[in-house]
Parts: C-alpha cells; structure tokens; sequence
C-alpha cells in the first residue's frame, strides 16, 4: 500500500505528492466507517508513481476543497502528482483548451450536452463498454445513468464517455412538521396523495402551495423544473427523452399535457399563495418563506435540494423543516422517476492516470470522503450511508437510490434559446393565463 502525504491547495488547487510541507490525509487510512478495503484493493493494483493527473471542474470554495479531499486519496494510492483547478466559466474554458490541445486529463462536466458536443467533435474518450456495465449494474437506476454519459463520437458511433459523480436531486417538496402534526396531515405517498392533501388544505380554510417564478433574467426556470418533473410522472422516460431531444415537438400532447399539470397546482387561486397572479411576480428565493409564517400562509413548497439556503437563519433541516419525494401517480406504473442535476467526468486528455482515476471512480471510498463532508450525493450503490455527516444529506440520498428513471434537468440539455430562453419565458406567460397548447406552439416555433 502507497501512502504519501499531500498539499491540500486552496486557490489554483494544486495537489502535489511527497510534498515535505504537506499535511496528512483528513482521514487517515483504516480509520472510520469507510470502505477501506476498496482504497486498499485500488492502491495495490494501480501505481502511478511521478505520473501526474490533471483535473479540472467547476468547484470553487467549499467544494473546491472537498474534491481536493477526494483527489488526495486517489494521489496517495497511487503516488501520482494530482493537480485540480476550479474554475466559474469552466463551459467556455474548457473548449478553448480543447480547441487548443491543452485539456486537463479529466474534466467535470456540470452539463452533459456541451460533454455530448466535445464527443462528436472527437476531444473524448470513449471509457468503454466495461466501465458502463459497472454503472449500470452498481447505480441505482444504472441505465439511466450509462444513457446520460453515452453520446456520438466523431465517427457517429454511440460509445460510453462520461462517468457521472456528484448528484442533486430536484424532485423534492418542502413542508414544517410542526404544521402538518397542528394539522393533521401526513407526508402523501402517491401523486393522488398529493393532490388530495392538496383539496384538503384548501377544505380546511387554508392555503396549500407556495409558488414563486422570479429570477431576474432568469425568471421562469423553476416553473421548467415542475413540468420536467410532471413530464416524468405522466411519460415514459423515453417520451421524455424524444422530448429533450425534439424527437416530439414541443407542442406535442404529452408535452402540453405536463404544463397543464404544473397549472392544476400554480393556476388555481385558492391553491397557492397570494393567488394564481402571484406566482410568475414571486421571487424563487423569497417563495419558501411562507412556510414559516405564523400562522403558515403555505404547507408546501416543491424545489431542489438548495432550497434550505434561503430559509430563515437557524432553521434545522430535519426539524424545523424536511421534505420528502415529489411523488409518482400510483394509477400510471411508471416507478419512482427522479429529476436532477450534477456532474460528469470525462477524460479529455488519454494518460494511463486518467483511466485509473476512472477506476477509482468506481470504488465506494472516492463517494464516500465526500459523502462525509457536505453537499453530495450519489447513486453508488456500494456506499456505507453511515458516513453522512449530515442526516439530511443521507435522506436525500436515499431518494436517489430508491430511484428506478433518474433523468437530467431537461432545459439544461435543449439548445440555450430554448432550455434558458422561451422555455423560461413562456411558462411565464402561461403562469399569467395564457393557454398551454399556444405557449407550446410558440416555444416550438423558437427551437427552429
């Protein structure tokens, strides 16, 4: 076993083995819930001695030094000189160095159509038949997840090039125990569940939803969020896919069909507070707040997993406020679809130090330093959950492991006019009334 101490960098990030000023591994080796026999099984079959592996990712502060933390375990397995750097406009980076010929060994795409876009341009390469048959068998919902990394090489052939790291999950509805327990209610089960709690709240005199669109140029996004997530509740995930990809129009029936369940929760005045006109003029930021009110103006707040960052000051997840899982519809069979985002490793420069940090990828301790300080969740099956350090954190994951369709945040995905343009806008106009079939008729006729 190869150990080596190592400098944790903070700006430019630089992780260098066999410095003399570094400082010794944040978990030091054998210490621990963690699966240490992986990490052992790894060091023992890989040595990159003076090899060095660069990284580069969209990371910057914490998580900067959290997968720096990562990078130190891979470094000292191997012995290889790991040197990460961060950067805010990784997309427009990264191209530019490919173009030029100086990409990083591995790059973390935040987004899988620009990682779709270098495949066809022949700046990937392709991680093999092997490594996606390990995702698919080891990921909770692994077909999934080898169909996100799989894109069209320069020569047109499909091939497996992104390894998915790093999750967050979007389908996630808020609520304060303390008001559904004065209340009566219980976390719903089932879509029927929700819509029914939803009646039930109104019955009671009260107001069920809070609901806000505002984001500045931004505004409209989170009303995408709930369409993707009711595209997968009343959808196969292939007609979702057809249509991410404009296989379907966007003015299809089934298309047109989500955006009118996004109406039957944010349309109805009696459903969300301060009334249907409200919604699109709510900043996303300030929507949440409602729950907190005394008494509450809402009981429910569906958004991504951030959300907590914009509660109250001093609210404690778990306690003062938790969530649970954007249902499925019970009556339609179509399993426990999960929507989010994250990130995807690619390898943009060949060295054998780049497949073997593929391979160290696939072993439970590269998820489970990170899992054991914040923000991260995964999909690999093979972790110990005990090295959560946060509860809620292991509560989230767990919506991800339970998943059978985990899909990609689908405006991410469509050409940007569209996904972050008259996609946004148009559920705007259709929060203020405008009728679904022409907003879709309209955002169709952009994509062309």
């Amino acid at each position: 076993m190869k150990f080596r101490s190592l400098l944790l960098g903070s700006a430019a990030a630089l992780l260098v083995a066999g410095s003399a000023s570094a400082q010794e591994l944040m978990f030091p080796v054998g210490e621990g819930d963690f699966n240490w026999d992986s990490y052992n099984a790894f060091a023992e079959s890989h040595d990159l001695d003076g090899e060095q592996v660069t990284v580069f990712g969209p990371w910057l502060g914490p998580d900067q030094e959290n997968v720096e933390t990562v990078l130190a375990y891979f470094a000292a397995a191997t012995g290889a000189d790991v040197r990460y750097t961060g950067s805010d406009s990784f997309e427009q980076q990264i191209v530019v160095d490919l173009e030029a010929g100086s990409a990083p060994n591995i790059s973390a795409f935040p987004q899988p159509g620009l990682a779709s876009d270098m495949a066809g341009r022949g700046f990937l390469t392709d991680l093999g038949s092997e490594t996606a048959d390990w995702v698919r068998d080891n990921y909770a919902a692994g077909q999934s997840w080898v169909d996100l990394g799989t894109y069209a090489g320069s020569d047109g052939e499909m091939a497996f090039y992104g390894f998915p790291y790093k999750t967050d999950v979007k389908s996630v509805v808020w609520y304060i125990p303390e008001n559904f327990e004065d209340a009566g209610y219980e976390v719903p089960e089932t879509m029927e569940e929700l819509k029914a709690l939803t009646q039930q709240i109104v019955d009671d005199g009260d107001t069920p939803w809070c609901i806000g669109l505002g984001s500045g140029a931004a505004t409209g996004w989170p009303a995408t969020d709930w369409v993707e997530d009711l595209m997968l509740r009343t959808q196969d995930p292939a007609v979702y896919d057809q249509w991410v990809s404009h296989e379907i129009p966007f003015d299809d029936p089934a298309v047109v069909g989500a955006i009118e369940e996004f109406g039957w929760f944010a349309r109805n005045d009696d459903y969300v507070a301060g009334g249907a006109g409200a919604v699109a003029s709510t900043d996303f930021r300030d929507s949440p707040k409602g729950l907190f009110d005394s008494p509450p103006q809402c009981y429910l707040h569906r958004q991504a997993s951030f959300i907590p960052a914009f509660f109250p000051e001093g609210t404690v997840v778990g306690e003062d406020a938790d969530f649970f899982y954007f249902p499925a519809y019970e009556e339609k069979d179509l399993g426990k679809p999960v929507l989010g985002a994250g990130t995807t490793f690619v390898i943009t420069d060949d060295s054998p130090g780049a497949h073997a940090f593929i391979d160290f990828l696939q072993t439970p301790i590269a998820h489970e330093i990170w899992m054991s300080l914040k923000g991260f969740l995964t999909p690999h099956q093979g972790v110990n959950p005990d090295v959560f350090s946060d509860p809620t954190l292991r509560k989230m994951n767990d919506i991800l492991l339970n998943a059978t369709t985990f899909r990609f945040d689908g405006s991410d995905l469509m050409p940007g006019g569209v996904g972050a343009g008259t996609f946004w806008t148009g559920m705007v106009d259709y929060a203020g009334g405008a009728d679904a079939s022409e907003v879709a008729a309209e955002i169709e006729a952009s994509w062309n």
